[in-house]
């Protein structure tokens, strides 16, 4: 009796393992997608994290000294768009509208530049993609402030 019942205990037991042991495809395949799912939102949250460190913003230091590179550079505009309009109120010389309006332009873009930087300094978020577009920015005004008294007409 002993051993009739050790083998259908053993064979119950073999059956159930057996049976619950195996997943269906289907289990497989959800379970399958949940981890992948998982994956998915480690990956983001990872992807987030770096944007971040790369969004750093900048240290008082550095900030520092790109705020007075950069007023130096916005001052010596001012006073060159302030040389322009003086050579154009000359007297005896006729003022050329175009070159009022240009000289005008240049004024108005050097103001907002200083206006963008105190801007930032308020705002201080991404400072790598400030400091390129700015510097592209004030690059940009330089020359044409260099370019205004030449003639590209042939």
């Amino acid at each position: 009796m002993k051993k009739i019942f050790l083998t259908i205990a053993v064979v119950s037991l073999m059956a159930g393992t057996t049976f619950t042991g195996c997943k269906s495809p289907e289990a497989k395949e959800s379970e399958a997608r949940e981890n992948l799912q998982d994956a998915k939102e480690d990956l983001k949250e990872v992807r987030d994290e770096a944007d971040e460190q790369a969004q750093k913003v900048a240290s008082a230091e550095e900030w520092k000294a790109f705020r007075t590179e950069c007023e130096e550079k916005i001052s010596k505009n001012e006073i060159r768009i302030a040389e322009l309009k003086a050579k154009l109120n000359k007297p005896g010389k006729i003022i050329d509208p175009i070159y009022e309006k240009r000289i005008d332009m240049l004024e108005v873009r050097n103001r907002e530049l200083k206006e963008k930087m105190d801007a930032y300094e308020k705002s201080q978020s991404n400072w790598e993609s400030f400091k390129t577009e700015f510097n592209h920015d004030m690059d940009e005004l330089g020359q044409s402030l260099k370019d205004f008294t030449v003639d590209n007409k042939k």
